[in-house]
């Protein structure tokens, strides 16, 4: 099943982080990266403004794994690369790693929301996601191309590829 992963790096050598999520999830055999986006820097968001900006990117994916297996997957990705559970929310991270879309799944839970509510409302995840496909809908049909322009206030600069 196709998916989209985003990916988030503010501490350390961000660059760094977002290629050393990609690998871990390309190794794993659960998982196949088919196509990353260009990495973006972006303006934190949320309660604390006062951080280092974040470079951003989305990768596709397939898999075969459910939702709940590969959140599962993606969690252990950020523990191996060095975040700590807790913290404070939206705060400084060395890596974020986030199931954005899977499939047509439309799925709520306490901790998981398919489609990620992200992805309508911030820029940083909605810009790399239609760099990988312009023409990606929501599983209601609802195409999200439109909805960048309503974000062009929030700060997003494509840096160079992941």
């Amino acid at each position: 099943m196709r998916g989209h992963v985003g990916l988030g790096s503010n501490e350390g050598d961000r660059l760094a982080a977002l290629r050393a999520a990609r690998a871990a999830l390309d190794r794993s055999h659960r998982i196949s990266v088919t196509a990353a986006s260009s990495v973006y820097e972006t303006a934190p968001q949320g309660e604390v403004l006062e951080q280092r900006d974040f470079l951003n990117a989305v990768l596709a994916i397939d898999t075969d794994l459910a939702p709940e297996g590969l959140l599962e997957l993606l969690k252990q990705a950020e523990l191996d690369l060095g975040r700590v559970p807790g913290g404070v929310r939206h705060g400084p991270r060395p890596i974020d790693v986030d199931l954005l879309l899977l499939g047509d799944i439309e799925q709520t839970t306490e901790g998981l929301a398919l489609p990620h509510p992200g992805i309508t409302t911030r820029r940083f995840v909605l810009e790399p996601l239609l760099e990988l496909e312009p023409d990606l809908t929501l599983s209601d049909g609802t195409p999200l191309a439109p909805l960048l322009d309503g974000l062009r206030e929030q700060s997003v600069k494509r840096v160079g590829p992941l």
